[in-house]
């Protein structure tokens, strides 16, 4: 089992900027993917960026070049440093731990979300 805290949301303007964490706890953190997601109001639930045990990342179209996400294994914590925020940037961001065992097992795990939005 793991559980996640993301922190760090928050209303900023603009072209600003602002740093998700999200702290894992109950089980082998470095051995997850681990990604951030966000949902607009009315919208589903999309990818944003994850980064894998050996930290290879994935970025989706919309962030690249502004967004960027790294781990900390030592700290249990992944991290989205977001850049350039636009107002379609507000959403809730998701923090997800995700890994599929030798046996083939999905163990998928999700934060509460945390508040962005981005507004003059």
């Amino acid at each position: 089992q793991v559980q996640l805290v993301e922190s760090g949301g928050g209303l900023v303007q603009p072209g600003g900027s602002l740093r998700l964490s999200c702290v894992a706890s109950g089980s082998i953190f470095s051995m997850y993917t681990m990604g951030w997601y966000r949902q607009a109001p009315g919208k589903q639930r999309d990818l944003v960026a994850d980064i894998t045990s050996g930290r290879s990342t994935n970025y989706v179209d919309f962030v690249k070049g502004r967004f960027t996400i790294s781990r900390d294994n030592a700290k249990n914590t992944v991290y989205l440093q977001m850049n350039s925020l636009k107002p379609e940037d507000t959403a809730v961001y998701y923090c997800n731990a995700r890994r599929t065992s030798a046996s083939m097992t999905l163990y998928d795990y999700w934060g509460q979300g945390t508040q962005v939005t981005v507004s003059s």
